[in-house]
């Protein structure tokens, strides 16, 4: 029986380890290693890879969203709109500034936020008062929309963009799962007035463990994230913010330099793979992913969908496939956000398809004669 894994991360390092270990060399002679060369030389590459103007590196992806809002001025007073289907860093990031996530639907042939349920919302249940767009359920004023790039699929960001302009919204992307995905020719993470990026050991730019960045267009916003990464230092014995021990540090900054020059390459084998197994299940009784032409989705993750999800997941793991689940319990339904109000029904899509999806193996070095054996046994299991 074939042994194949949701994700080969050793794979991966190996076409970089050469070039990783002498960077680490370097820094270990000179022991520089926070806040040091490679991290200011990874900063401007990577914002200057997704089109952005600043990079400020950080030390992880929840904290990468968290410092997006901050800098914003996003607190206890404001409303987030986002979604509940994604991983629950994304909703923990906006109740750490205090603020108040208003969950809405997402469209299911994308999985990404769906316009209209954002239009419907303020719409149906907010009005103006002293200039100011408010909840009237909650009296928060809604100050930000954060869409979600999930599974490597970029959200419908013309409408976003719209929808903030016409109600002075900011717009602040999740892009943890998304780096180098396209929405109509220009990369995510340059859309929004900042952009959080996750650089944790699986993603498509991956770091060995914990790694995260937040792109902005605006120098003021860049410096306030500067600031906030290390202890609200404006010098070393100025600090104007209460912040945080939140460094990316040079170890990180070495490999994610090799991995970026890589990165390219390594997302048009995935979308290979994913055109492949397309081809391969389409008579298959299951909902594929949708390409979509305006579109670049870099497939962090493979998904489909199928109402024996669960029966699929259990016999594929049977025959040594590392199928997996995102996510199969909602945000806005889980213990730790029950009192925020939220119930089930609340967000019928969302809740369909949190108990359809299911991930197959996805990485730049999966080969096609896995594919092939990944979908024979999914043929297998629905004969």
């Amino acid at each position: 029986m074939r042994k194949i894994p949701l994700v080969d991360l050793k794979a991966q390092y190996e076409e970089v380890k050469k070039e990783i270990w002498e960077g680490w060399g370097k820094a270990f002679e000179t022991m520089h290693l926070m806040l040091g060369p490679n991290i200011e030389a990874f900063e401007k590459e990577f914002a200057a890879y997704c089109g952005s103007k600043f990079g400020v590196g950080v030390d992880s992806g929840t904290n990468a969203v968290y410092f997006a809002l901050k800098a914003l001025g996003i607190n206890e007073d404001h409303e987030v709109i986002t979604v509940s289907h994604t991983f629950f860093a994304t909703v923990e990031a906006i109740l750490y500034t205090g603020a108040y996530p208003r969950f809405v639907d997402i469209k299911e042939d994308s999985y990404t936020i769906d316009p209209d349920a954002v239009e419907e919302f303020i719409n149906t249940k907010c009005e103006y008062n002293n200039g100011k767009l408010i909840d009237k359920e909650t009296g928060r004023e809604i100050k930000a929309i954060l869409p979600v790039h999930l599974y490597g699929n970029p959200a419908d960001m013309d409408e976003i963009l719209k929808i903030a302009q016409k109600y002075n919204l900011f717009v602040v992307e999740d892009a943890a799962q998304a780096h180098g995905a396209e929405f109509k020719g220009r990369k995510v993470g340059s859309f929004g007035d900042t952009a959080s990026f996750s650089f944790y050991m699986s993603k498509n730019l991956s770091a060995l463990g914990e790694a995260g960045i937040v792109l902005t267009g605006k120098k003021e916003y860049a410096e306030i994230l500067k600031s906030y990464r290390v202890h609200g230092q404006t010098d070393k014995y100025t600090h104007k913010f209460v912040g945080y021990n939140a460094r990316l540090d040079e170890v990180q900054a070495i490999v994610l330099r090799a991995k970026l020059k890589k990165l390219d390459e390594w997302n048009e084998k995935r979308i290979k793979l994913a055109n492949y197994y397309n081809e391969k299940l389409k008579d298959i009784p299951v909902v594929l992913p949708k390409i979509e032409k305006d579109k670049k989705h870099v497939f962090h993750l493979y998904v489909i969908r199928t109402k024996s999800r669960d029966q699929l997941f259990n016999y594929l793991r049977e025959n040594g496939v590392g199928a997996g689940i995102h996510y199969p319990i909602p945000c806005h339904l889980q213990p730790a956000v029950e009192e925020l109000g939220y119930k089930e029904g609340d967000l019928p899509v969302t809740e369909k398809v949190a108990k359809e999806v299911l991930s197959l193996p996805m990485y730049p070095h999966l080969k096609k004669e896995d594919v092939d054996y990944i979908v024979d046994k999914i043929k297998d299991f629905f004969l």
